[in-house]
């Protein structure tokens, strides 16, 4: 889950990307309040609470069928910065440069969470299982009426298998590309070994991939976004990785861009604004054969400062916003709903509906860097100890954080998986929790004491002081950081917080590795337990803490090793689910990333739009994949 507001349909899980950064799991900013009683806390939560939800609008998506729409309508919004590329494989670590080339593609299957399945979209899929041989193969046949369409032109090129198996093998499977996706192709086998997921092209619009063991969730692991072959694998003839890297640089006319989603971008101004016109050719039609991406137009206003964009929403020139804690009790103050608290559409024209969900599915977290990298620094040893991890949970006043920068509407992140994973078990909570005290004795279990200077000293008499980084854009990062850092030096622990840009943090935990504590968060909720193979596996390239390695650097981490690549191979949930709550259990003991919040949210849409297809959920997300300007 992302700082920018996804809008979308639903989750289109790609398994090839397990997880990616998010640099913001919250929709709020910061929000000042007096430190108050756990008491006082509770009540205060309660209360406001109950105030703002029950003044706005609960709409879940429950598997409603959509309405058909009308095409029309410009829709406007707003992105917080320029893209990097129009580079496919560079859209996989900014956020910006996904958000922009997402509307120009489409998943090979997205999962519906109502009816708790897999379904298609770009291609249908069976799955078929060799009993004997144990293994497994996972076909799909691509859509008759996919094609790649050029702005302003009467070609067409068809998509085809070529396109899936040069971007599994050539892209996502070249080494020298440095995808998030090139590990997910590998598996651990029962006698200890590695086995590759291979793909095989059998015609024009059919392709398999051949698994070398039995998995839980093949299609998860399998589907993927890809961009055209004839594009990307010229760069490649011509210019090997660098070749693909820099092909379609900011600097291009986007209009070249060939699209198979609902959009094309025609306009792109720097530091101004983004045009998408609709593609008419996208396969996804309503009952009357139009294309559901109904708005003719949409325009994103390149601009980072909420304030600004609350101003233009007021205005009526930003069809949404999501407002921040302080903003909250005004915007839903003036408020023009266009259903009462019962759901029932009033049919206004004028104003803007507010709507609410529960708390969502992911949360940010902090967390340790044990890279061995950095194994002559102090903190590298302090931060190897579980105890120095359980005790900065212990420290972690997450009821503070949720009063003072959530204005009360979150809860705390206690459980590893959310609760709409199957594998979810209420009694595998965490147990280091806010107890000051409790903080003290696995500090001083580890050596550590406090100085006549009040400042904390580890058993070699080295100062215990490092740094958190956050994200400098994020306001609510930096004021969890205050508290953080308030805590801390209570107990004599010197936090030094460094505000970076995105991209250089990234940088700093997918290259350099030189960072110390940093708190972020993951887009992907964990509705399945296979989600975060590129994290959780000790081999991962987004293992944080310390990734890519060649063989579990601690015995923990070999046995969650081992029960992530066990289960994710038993079919029968009976017998997985033991292995699933261990898996859960250590890494909660362990305290490798310390899970913070999970916030409400709040959408607020102009009734200028149609609400028959709109829904918003923690599940979902903003559900608007169908509206619909009004008559």
């Amino acid at each position: 889950m992302s700082l920018f507001l996804k809008l979308k349909k639903s989750v289109r899980f790609c398994g090839i990307f397990p997880f990616s950064f998010a640099f913001a799991a919250c929709l709020f900013s910061c929000y000042k309040a007096p430190e108050m009683t756990l008491e006082e806390i509770e009540e205060y939560k309660r209360l406001n609470r109950n105030s703002i939800v029950e003044r706005t609008v609960s709409r879940p998506y429950k598997g409603q069928r959509y309405a058909d729409g009308k095409v029309g309508g410009v829709w406007n919004s707003t992105i917080s910065g320029d893209p990097k590329s129009f580079n496919l494989l560079i859209a996989e670590r900014d956020a910006e440069t996904n958000s922009v080339l997402s509307p120009l593609l489409d998943a090979l299957a997205d999962y519906d969470f109502i009816k708790k399945e897999w379904v298609p979209r770009a291609a249908s899929f069976s799955i078929s299982t060799d009993e004997e041989k144990g293994t497994l193969d996972v076909f799909y046949t691509l859509r008759d009426d996919l094609y790649w369409s050029f702005y302003g032109s009467d070609r067409k090129v068809k998509v085809t298998s070529d396109d899936v198996v040069f971007w599994y093998d050539e892209i996502y499977g070249d080494e020298r590309m440095e995808s998030s996706a090139y590990n997910s192709r590998f598996m651990s086998m029962e006698d200890g070994g590695v086995g590759e997921v291979t793909i095989e092209k059998i015609d024009e619009a059919t392709f398999v991939f051949h698994f070398p063991r039995i998995v839980a969730e093949p299609i998860l692991a399998t589907n993927m976004t890809f961009g055209p072959s004839f594009m990307y694998k010229k760069a490649k003839d011509e210019g090997g990785a660098d070749g693909v890297k820099n092909l379609n640089s900011v600097s291009i006319n986007p209009r070249t861009l060939p699209s198979m989603g609902p959009y094309f971008i025609s306009e792109y101004t720097p530091g101004q604004r983004i045009v998408y016109e609709r593609n008419k050719d996208f396969w996804e039609k309503d009952r009357n054969g139009q294309s559901v991406a109904y708005p003719e137009k949409k325009i994103l206003r390149i601009l980072g400062d909420e304030n600004t964009k609350l101003l233009l929403f007021s205005k009526g020139e930003l069809e949404y916003y999501s407002p921040t804690p302080e903003q909250l009790e005004d915007v839903v103050s003036k408020a023009d709903n266009n259903f009462d608290f019962y759901g029932n559409k009033l049919g206004k024209r004028s104003g803007y509906t507010v709507f609410n969900s529960e708390g969502g599915q992911s949360a940010p977290f902090w967390t340790f860097n044990q890279n061995p990298k950095n194994s002559d620094k102090p903190f590298y040893k302090w931060f190897c100890m579980k105890e120095f991890r359980q005790a900065m949970s212990c420290l972690l006043n997450r009821e503070r954080i949720i009063s003072q920068t959530y204005r009360g509407l979150a809860e705390p992140k206690y459980s590893f998986f959310p609760e709409s994973n199957a594998y979810f078990d209420s009694s595998v909570q965490l147990e280091y929790r806010y107890d000051p005290e409790k903080a003290r004795e696995l500090l001083s279990k580890c050596g550590f004491k406090k100085g006549g200077d009040g400042f904390l000293y580890d058993s070699d008499g080295e100062k215990v002081e490092f740094d958190l980084s956050i994200v400098s854009t994020s306001s609510i990062y930096s004021d969890i950081a205050q508290i953080i850092t308030d805590s801390l030096k209570k107990e004599g622990i010197t936090v030094n917080v460094r505000q970076t840009d995105f991209q250089r943090l990234v940088e700093q935990m997918s290259k350099s590795y030189d960072w110390q504590s940093l708190m972020i968060g993951f887009s992907g909720g964990g509705t399945f337990p296979t989600q975060g193979s590129n994290v959780w596996v000790s081999s991962g390239n987004l293992h944080l803490w310390n990734p890519l390695q060649e063989k579990p650097a601690t015995e923990w981490e070999a046995r969650v090793d081992y029960l992530y690549n066990e289960a994710s191979c038993i079919v029968d949930h009976d017998k997985a689910f033991p292995l699933w709550k261990e898996y859960q259990q250590i890494i909660l003991e362990q305290c490798p990333v310390v899970y913070l919040v999970r916030s409400r949210s709040f959408f607020a849409l102009q009734n200028r739009w149609s609400m028959e297809n709109v829904y918003y959920d923690n599940m979902y997300g903003a559900n608007i994949d169908h509206v619909y300007v009004c008559e």
